[in-house]
């Protein structure tokens, strides 16, 4: 199996973990019936997967990489804030238009389960590393540097809070109205705090 088939078929166990926990909850979902719905074993499931709740990391990791990836295209002679409203344009009537509903079908459940907001927090955590390299990189500082730490935590801190309203704004679907509300969202809560 290539690279670019494995991490297919991880987000294809992703997809199905994410549907059937909006379907019965993580408690009643089992990893038996993650692999059925995703036609694989068992086996295959843990052998990617250290925990159930971990099967919805491929997920958000691609909506976070696709974050990421509009942080690193910062032109040096533009505002960030600027830069995110022009760049950072999730698209539902893309083919990834189902993933981000998935995503933040996950996040809407980290609110009552514990397991996923674990999972959730700690994906969130590791972006603070892309935003401090790319910080200290405007700066001309190490990503290490005590300020530079502060503020990447700060602005992770603000987009958490940004999709936390958006999910409470929206407690179905998310629609493209929505998605540009979110993408305003989340210049303006980077504006208050760099």
């Amino acid at each position: 199996m290539s690279e670019d088939q494995r991490r297919q078929q991880l987000l294809e166990i992703s997809r199905h973990a994410v549907r059937l926990f909006a379907a019965q909850g993580v408690a009643a979902t089992s990893g038996e019936q993650i692999a059925r719905a995703a036609g694989v074993s068992e086996r295959t499931l843990w052998r990617h997967f250290s925990t159930k709740e971990s099967c919805v990391e491929p997920l958000l990791t691609k909506m976070v990489d696709g974050f990421q990836s509009v942080l690193r295209a910062w032109p040096p002679d533009v505002e960030l804030t600027e830069h995110l409203r022009a760049a950072y344009l999730p698209r539902l009537e893309s083919s990834s238009g189902a993933e981000i509903q998935a995503a933040l079908a996950v996040v809407r459940m980290t609110h009552t389960e514990p397991a996923l907001r674990a999972t959730y927090l700690m994906l969130r955590e590791r972006s603070e590393t892309t935003l401090a390299e790319v910080l200290a990189t405007r700066a001309g500082v190490p990503p290490t540097t005590f300020e530079i730490r502060v503020r990447a935590a700060a602005i992770n801190a603000a987009l958490k809070v940004a999709t936390d309203h958006l999910l409470q704004a929206t407690p179905e679907n998310a629609t493209p109205e929505t998605l540009d509300q979110h993408r305003q969202l989340i210049a303006n809560a980077i504006s208050l705090v760099t």
